[in-house]
């Protein structure tokens, strides 16, 4: 089967994408993907949607489809959105229909849109994570992982597990890798694997590295900067509001507001397309094959935007 692929970016958490319909298969599309492009996250699917503009599925890398990303949401709101000569849409995803908007851009020629995260889920069961018979885990230190780094867990909707580092952990992948590692294998903690994120405090905002689940370290995790960025607000890292959040695939910015004992969270980003693509689909990978491709000049005004922000992202390199 013929197909057009688009490769797309957010934060070079980079994705096929497909628009298609209902089947059972995507996930044997994002494997053969993955394998033939290392640079790739995974597969981004756009489907017509019965509640909203358009759905959004999302498959990683081992196959596996996540609930939501947000890297990935602001690249179909893109496609979405030109498609259909709107500014403003509501995108379909596995938890919520969630708003998203064309923006000022980041710098001249980068599209940018946000997007909102949604739900913000505290209790443990939500993730689905085990600890102790707690409630919750806000800001508390686990012994066998460290008794400095305070944690805090949070589904948005993925599961995430976020540590408040030092500089000098978060120069060193090591002590994020062995715990991230273990966490998505087999453990008492996560039965179904988490996101894990070291944040670090900057003068300019937060530095975020996140080991994605399903994935492996990534150059970016759209909910998990945002749920950096959330805990980073609730323990007075940074003041709540719009929150510049860098990681190794460039910045976004993560809007947390809090009313009540409610947040309201939007992700705002850059949405690259990359190259256009034809592809032949069959069963054996073997067999499947791009047959054209046509490389966009987008790409090189990213780079140059993350050029400009070099500096505080090579302190952690």
């Amino acid at each position: 089967m013929k197909v057009t692929l688009e490769k797309v970016h957010g934060s070079m958490n980079t994705f096929y994408m497909i628009e298609g319909d209902e089947r059972d298969d995507y996930h044997r599309l994002a494997l053969q993907l993955c394998e033939m492009d290392q640079a790739v996250d995974g597969l981004l699917v756009i489907l017509p949607s019965r509640s909203a503009d358009a759905k959004m599925r999302v498959f990683n890398r081992d196959g596996s489809e996540a609930s939501m990303c947000g890297n990935g949401l602001r690249c179909v709101a893109r496609y979405v959105c030109e498609k259909r000569g709107i500014k403003e849409a509501v995108i379909e995803t596995m938890k919520a229909d969630l708003a998203v908007r064309r923006e000022e851009t980041l710098m001249d020629g980068i599209e940018t849109y946000s997007v909102q995260i949604s739900p913000v889920l505290f209790e443990l069961k939500e993730l689905p994570m085990e600890y102790e018979n707690q409630v919750t885990l806000i800001q508390q230190a686990i012994p066998e992982i460290s008794e400095e780094i305070m944690f805090s867990a949070v589904a948005v909707p993925n599961p995430h597990l976020i540590g408040i580092v030092p500089e000098e952990i978060q120069k060193s992948q090591e002590h994020q890798k062995k715990w991230a590692e273990k966490f998505n294998g087999e453990n008492d903690y996560f039965s179904d694997g988490v996101n894990v994120s070291y944040v670090t405090q900057l003068e300019q905002g937060i530095f975020v590295r996140t080991y994605e689940r399903g994935v492996g370290f990534t150059n970016a995790c759209g909910t998990a900067m945002t749920a950096s960025a959330l805990i980073s607000c609730m323990s007075g890292l940074v003041p709540y509001g719009e929150v510049a959040v860098y990681n190794p695939g460039g910045m976004v910015k993560c809007t947390v507001n809090k009313n009540g004992d409610d947040f309201e969270l939007l992700l705002t980003g850059n949405a690259t397309r990359i190259s256009v693509h034809e592809f032949e689909w069959v069963e054996d990978t073997a067999g499947s094959k791009f047959t054209s491709s046509e490389t966009l000049d987008e790409q090189n005004l990213y780079e140059k935007f993350i050029g400009e922000i070099s500096v505080v992202v090579e302190q952690f390199a």
